[in-house]
C-alpha cells in the first residue's frame, strides 16, 4: 500500500518513514512522487492547514495522502509562533533566523516562564473521500541557547525536563517515542490500519 506524504521536508518524511517502518507501506514524499503545485497554507489553525494539504494532494494524485501541520506554541507569546512557526522570522525562511527571533522575544523571561509545546495535527485523506484528523502535543521549555546537533527547526532550543535534553540532543530513537509527531502518528496508524482492511479482504 502506498502512502504519499504531502511534504518536501526530508527531515519530516524521514521521521514518518521511521514511525511507519513496521507497517506494510510504501511511504514517499512529494519530491519522489511527481510534480505537484504547492498548497497555500493559509489556514489559521494546524487542523485547517493539515486538512487542506491532504485533500488537495489526494485529489490531484488519486492516492491516499498523509499531511501534517505542526509548530511550536510558546505560552508567554500567547501560542506564537504557532501556524507561522516555519516562517516566524519572515522570508526567506531559515531555522537559524527563526531561532534567533524566538530567543530575542524571550530574552527577558526566566526559565520558569518559558514553557512551550510542540503541536502536530495529521490529516489522512482519500481522493474525493473522507478525511481523518489526529493530534499530538509534547510539552517542554525553551532554553536560552541552542543545544545539540540533531533534529531540525526549534529542536535545539526545546528542552524536555524529563530527559534533561533538548530534542536535538535526544537522538531519533528517543525523540520518536515522545514527540508530538509520534503521538499524532500513533492515533493515525490505527486509522491507516482500518483503511487498509478493505484492501486486504478484496
Amino acid at each position: 500500500m502506498r502512502l504519499l506524504v504531502a511534504s518536501h521536508n526530508e527531515h519530516k518524511i524521514r521521521e514518518i518513514k521511521e514511525l511507519t517502518a513496521h507497517l506494510d507501506l510504501e511511504v514517499v514524499g512529494l519530491s519522489e512522487a511527481g510534480d505537484y503545485p504547492p498548497v497555500i497554507e493559509d489556514g489559521d489553525t494546524f487542523q485547517a492547514n493539515a486538512r487542506k494539504k491532504a485533500v488537495e494532494i489526494a485529489n490531484l494524485s488519486g492516492q491516499l495522502v498523509l499531511a501534517d501541520d505542526s509548530g511550536l506554541e510558546v505560552d508567554v507569546l500567547e501560542g506564537a509562533p504557532g501556524v507561522h512557526s516555519a516562517r516566524f522570522a519572515g522570508e526567506p525562511a531559515s531555522d537559524q533566523k527563526n531561532n534567533a527571533l524566538l530567543l530575542e522575544k524571550l530574552r527577558d523571561y526566566p526559565l520558569e516562564q518559558r514553557g512551550a509545546a510542540f503541536r502536530c495535527v495529521m490529516a489522512l485523506a482519500m481522493p474525493y473521500g473522507p478525511v481523518w484528523l489526529t493530534e499530538g502535543v509534547c510539552r517542554g521549555v525553551i532554553l536560552y541557547e541552542a543545544r545539540g546537533e540533531g533534529g531540525f527547526g526549534y529542536d535545539p532550543l526545546f528542552y524536555v525536563p524529563e530527559y534533561e535534553e533538548t530534542f536535538a540532543e535526544l537522538g531519533s530513537q528517543v525523540k520518536n517515542r515522545i514527540s508530538h509527531r509520534y503521538l499524532a502518528m500513533q492515533e493515525m496508524l490505527e486509522v491507516i490500519e482500518r483503511v487498509k482492511k478493505p484492501e486486504k479482504s478484496s
